[in-house]
């Protein structure tokens, strides 16, 4: 059974909230008791995070403000993988972008154009156009999101399409999306993890 790693408060645990981590991080197996469960994934996410000097603490809680992550999101990160996020797919629908024509909510371009050091990919759902989104969008490149439709092997080969034409290793980047299907190209793409538009564009950079 693959088990839902938790990579620190505000991560996402076994029932699919906010973030996902693939992998095992050493918590309990599910039939046991919740108390104990509880206690035991609580100890396995404390050792994720090691114990750091706090000019590394500052380091990255800097890096975390420029890549509009809250600090203990980027630590689970860093933790879950063992390296810096670089890149970012965000999904049109994540970006509340929904008909042809509109222009980005303020907030969301204003945090995508904030972004710094990272790469910004927007996988573009119809009837919007990737060309229109790459023109208009505080992005680096637009590309046509996966189809509903697609079965698992086609959307695998399709994310890592797309990760690949933007140079991104998958434990380098970030699925930023809404909906289950969004979910799953997180997993498909084997990345390092998935947060939803809202928990991203909510939450307070570096808090």
């Amino acid at each position: 059974m693959r088990l839902v790693g938790c990579g620190g408060a505000g991560a996402l645990g076994r029932d699919g909230r906010e973030m996902e981590f693939t992998g095992h991080n050493g918590g309990p197996e599910l039939d046991a008791p919740l108390a104990w469960r509880t206690h035991a994934w609580r100890r396995a996410r404390e050792a994720l995070v090691p114990v750091l000097p706090v000019e590394v603490v500052r380091l990255r809680v800097r890096r975390a403000q420029e890549l509009g992550l809250d600090y203990r999101t980027y630590a689970g990160v860093r933790a879950s993988t063992g390296r810096d996020v670089i890149g970012f797919l965000f999904s049109s629908n994540a970006l509340r972008a929904l008909r042809a024509g509109e222009t980005l909510p303020e907030d969301r371009r204003l945090r995508l154009g904030a972004i710094i050091g990272a790469d910004r990919t927007a996988l573009v759902q119809p009837p919007l156009s990737p060309v229109v989104a790459a023109r208009d969008w505080p992005v680096e490149a637009a590309v046509a999101a996966p189809a509903a439709l697609l079965g698992w092997p086609a959307m695998r080969d399709r994310v890592r399409d797309i990760l690949r034409m933007r140079g991104l290793p998958p434990d380098g980047v970030l699925v930023i999306g809404e909906t289950a299907l969004e979910r799953e190209w997180a997993e498909a793409g084997r990345t390092a993890g998935f947060l939803s538009g809202d928990r991203y564009f909510g939450s307070a950079a570096g808090g």
